[in-house]
């Protein structure tokens, strides 16, 4: 009778970790979901508890994104979305008690469970370390999803009841070198800082821009261009390059932008002198000169746009 009672409360130990993982995996799933979303346009709200602009500093930033060319953008968040989406399946799984807890096939979800989300962690806590140190902004929901993470790794160690606690360490610690080594070559290539800066070249232009451009910055950018609204800037100028930043590299392409300075390279140095371009940037709208960087909602209200605005 005893032994009966133990093998019970043994079962009914099991069910709570399985049930709480998947309820932090479908917010990690909802969190990085949205975050991808927004990315591609297709979520239009995403309010940010916090610093202003701070989500947005760092999603856009160099290390905001996995992949990207003209075509395809693929974000980081979308790990987080494929990251959360498995292991939500798999609890969901073991949830449904189709299998036996002595089957090897219930031992080995709950490794993959453990090591997934040992590696989430690791590399969280990495992206924390990159947001308060290298980009230096502050985002709600980056730091969500590390806590999320940490706390599903803790919680698949106790659910997955390992009948020897080596196997787990050693395998953890293989995940976490193998995602700490990964993780810091992947930062240290996409460091803005460690990139050669274009403007020490023999050609006089302007740094590269790093940031990523949403869809509706890039609309934006192409309305300016059509409504002949131009950008007065120079190579060296470093607020000139801020305000490039807040359009991102994308919508960049898409501007008329005019390089001033004499020895810039294929500079409208004359251009510039006719319009009486006296400080940089400065942006001709309608005729009117107005220097300065500009926030782009406040571009947006200056040169009329009545697109979408939630950049």
């Amino acid at each position: 009778m005893t032994l009966r009672t133990l093998k019970s409360r043994n079962k009914k130990d099991l069910k709570w970790p399985k049930i709480l993982i998947a309820v932090l995996s479908t917010i990690g799933l909802v969190d990085t979901g949205s975050i991808t979303l927004k990315n591609w346009g297709l979520f239009n709200s995403l309010s940010c508890p916090g610093i202003k602009n701070g989500c947005d500093t760092v999603l856009n930033s160099p290390w905001g994104t996995l992949f990207e060319n003209s075509q395809l953008n693929i974000p980081l968040s979308l790990a987080g979305v494929i990251t959360y989406g498995s292991i939500l399946g798999l609890s969901i799984f073991l949830s449904l008690n189709v299998i036996s807890p002595k089957e090897k096939l219930n031992k080995l979800i709950w490794w993959i469970i453990f090591l997934i989300s040992c590696a989430s962690s690791v590399f969280s806590l990495l992206l924390i370390n990159i947001m308060f140190f290298k980009i230096k902004a502050y985002c709600f929901f980056c730091i969500l999803s590390a806590i999320l993470s940490i706390f599903i790794f803790i919680i698949s160690m106790i659910g997955a009841k390992f009948e020897s606690r080596e196997p787990m360490f050693y395998r953890g610690f293989i995940v976490v070198l193998t995602v700490l080594i990964g993780g810091l070559i992947w930062s240290n290539n996409v460091d803005p800082s460690n990139a050669i800066d274009v403007s020490n070249s023999t050609e006089k232009v302007s740094p590269t821009i790093t940031t990523s451009s949403s869809p509706q910055k890039v609309k934006f950018a192409k309305f300016l261009s059509e409504n002949n609204i131009k950008m007065f800037s120079a190579y060296w100028c470093p607020h000139c390059h801020d305000q490039k930043q807040l359009f991102g590299k994308q919508a960049v392409k898409e501007m008329t932008i005019v390089e001033c300075a004499q020895d810039g390279k294929d500079n409208q140095y004359k251009l510039c002198k006719q319009k009486k371009i006296e400080g940089f940037p400065s942006w001709e709208i309608k005729g009117e000169i107005y220097s300065g960087v500009k926030d782009l909602n406040d571009l947006a209200i200056m040169t009329g746009y009545e697109g979408d605005t939630n950049f």
